[in-house]
């Protein structure tokens, strides 16, 4: 296994999957990493819903008028739902969650992709959240925040050129003020 920075550097999001099935053993390791993700106060606000149905993903797709292509070739499909009534950091609680299972599946050889939920509208205006919720069966109480998509990658990427990261970005001690940014 690689270590972490490399994967990081080769690791980027994936829309477009072969139609090789994700091995069951797998998918558990990724749940697993889902559930081991750190949460606020370890009070674990968050529940997922798995989703392998292909006609079901498709529906899906309809949540955004955009940035849903990964839904529609997907092998898996996990839909990251918080609740607010536990967590006041129930974003971040689920943000982490699905970014956790994005480490595994890279670690694992399979690429990912996270489609925002919360937030969206549907062509229509309707609220993508709904619209995940009534597909899913998922209660009113819980917040949909993401869908990340699964499977092996069809298509290259390039690893990150590590001369090529923004390091003005960063600021050491105060924010520091260049060039009038």
């Amino acid at each position: 296994m690689e270590n972490l920075h490399e994967m990081l550097l080769k690791r980027h999001s994936i829309r477009r999957y072969k139609d090789t099935p994700i091995d069951p053993e797998a998918v558990r390791t990724i749940l697993e990493a889902a559930l081991l993700a750190p949460s606020s106060k370890g009070c674990r606000s968050w529940q997922f819903v798995v989703i392998e149905n292909r006609e079901t993903m498709q529906q899906l797709a309809d949540c955004r008028p955009s940035g849903t292509l990964p839904l529609k070739n997907a092998r898996l499909a996990v839909a990251v739902t918080v609740s607010p009534e536990i967590s006041g950091a129930y974003i971040e609680d689920a943000s982490i969650a699905a970014v956790f299972m994005q480490l595994q599946a890279a670690a694992l050889g399979i690429g990912s992709c996270w489609v925002q939920v919360r937030g969206r509208e549907a062509v229509d205006g309707e609220p993508s959240e709904d619209i995940v919720r009534d597909i899913l069966s998922i209660p009113s109480n819980m917040v949909v925040e993401c869908i990340v998509t699964f499977g092996y990658p069809d298509e290259e990427r390039r690893p990150v050129d590590p001369d090529k990261l923004l390091w003005e970005k960063v600021h050491l001690g105060t924010w520091r003020i260049d060039d009038g940014e």
